[in-house]
């Protein structure tokens, strides 16, 4: 299952040094607007501590963690859904992501410039809203004209429904609320509204910005964000992106935890980050665990057991006979998969159990 965020953003607020943390093709991070024209995409591993626990206990020929795509996308500019800066390139590339890690500058620096003349996040964030919001209205007064009449005269009740979607969506953006405001109760509804791929439905995580000093207790203007965003149930993330291209600059393990100590963080802004952005789309980690590889594979909160068994093979999931499910604090308490058998912890579930974050499983199957 691949998940790809696009890192968006006014120019000059941090885009492309944050992206540059987070893989390592280098984008260009310069001190101008719109130096990234082409969206950079970077593969990056998403960090996971239980697979080296388990690695020195299996002596696997590999370590296999899941990835991320992450997309650093041209700077928006007020006027985007119209076309102005780079704005259909900017739109384009948004719609085909499926989260949206939106950086907001909350520092002071006089050899930045900001687009804007001032820093205010908040202003920053609205603007990019604002375009957003614009374009999916565009799109959803779009489809009422083709839907409208059929729904209204006719006895489609197909037409019907998607009209009923199609005006709740334009009410909230005409109010100024983006579309993930809006929920829907019926499974009919709600697929209808994904798949109309909003981009103001997408799920947001905002990373302020900050400076070395406010890396650790966040600034005024990462307060500000707080009490403007308090209602969207979105992710905030505070993340010193300059700072933290210093740490990827060190070559060993052991530097970047000292560098991150004399800081003051237990964990860097980018494992961080990576952590949310599966919080965000509600993902989480089931672990195959063998002689040959010590494998995280990526699934829906909530998924049952033939659909996790689906993320490794199709045909895993059709001849869907069993799982065989070890807990993570099991298997390192005990060391092995024998021993975890011989202590009667290994568990055989059906097809209804429901998987949970960091079971090692084994799925048997019929094809």
């Amino acid at each position: 299952m691949s998940l790809q965020c696009g890192i968006v953003g006014l120019p000059n607020v941090g885009k492309s040094t944050l992206f540059n943390c987070l893989s390592n093709a280098k984008a260009q991070a310069a001190n101008f607007p719109f130096c990234t024209i082409e969206p950079n995409v970077g593969v990056i591993t998403v960090p996971d501590e239980r697979l080296n626990k388990l690695a020195e206990l299996v002596h696997p020929g590999r370590i296999v963690p899941t990835t991320v795509e992450i997309v650093d996308i041209a700077g928006l500019v007020k006027g985007a859904s119209k076309g102005e800066g780079l704005g259909n390139k900017f739109l384009a590339n948004i719609r085909e992501t499926d989260a949206i890690i939106h950086v907001l500058r909350c520092f002071d620096d006089e050899n930045v410039t900001h687009v804007d003349g001032t820093v205010n996040p908040v202003r920053d964030k609205e603007i990019i809203d604002t375009e957003l919001q614009l374009k999916d209205l565009e799109t959803i007064e779009s489809r009422i004209q083709r839907v409208q009449k059929q729904a209204q005269t006719g006895g489609d009740k197909a037409a019907k429904q998607t009209y009923e979607v199609l005006v709740r969506y334009k009410e909230a953006l005409e109010q100024g609320k983006s579309a993930r405001t809006v929920q829907f109760e019926s499974k009919d509804e709600q697929k209808i509204a994904h798949d109309f791929f909003l981009l103001t439905s997408k799920p947001v995580m905002y990373v302020c910005n900050v400076d070395e000093a406010s890396a650790v207790t966040g600034n005024q203007y990462v307060e500000q964000v707080r009490e403007a965003v308090k209602d969207e149930n979105a992710e905030i993330l505070v993340v010193a992106a300059k700072t933290e291209a210093d740490i990827a600059e060190l070559e060993t393990y052991e530097d970047r935890q000292m560098f991150l100590q004399e800081v003051g963080l237990e964990e860097s802004g980018v494992n961080r980050l990576i952590k949310s952005a599966y919080k965000l789309l509600n993902l989480e980690t089931f672990i195959t665990a063998g002689e040959m590889e010590v494998k995280a594979w990526t699934y829906h909160k909530g998924w049952k057991a033939p659909q996790c068994a689906g993320v490794i093979h199709t045909d895993f999931e059709k001849g869907f006979i069993r799982a065989e499910v070890i807990k993570y604090e099991d298997y390192i308490k005990y060391g092995s998969e024998a021993a975890v058998r011989e202590a009667g912890k290994l568990n055989v579930e059906g097809k209804d159990y429901v998987v949970q974050d960091g079971d090692i499983m084994h799925f048997r199957f019929n094809v």
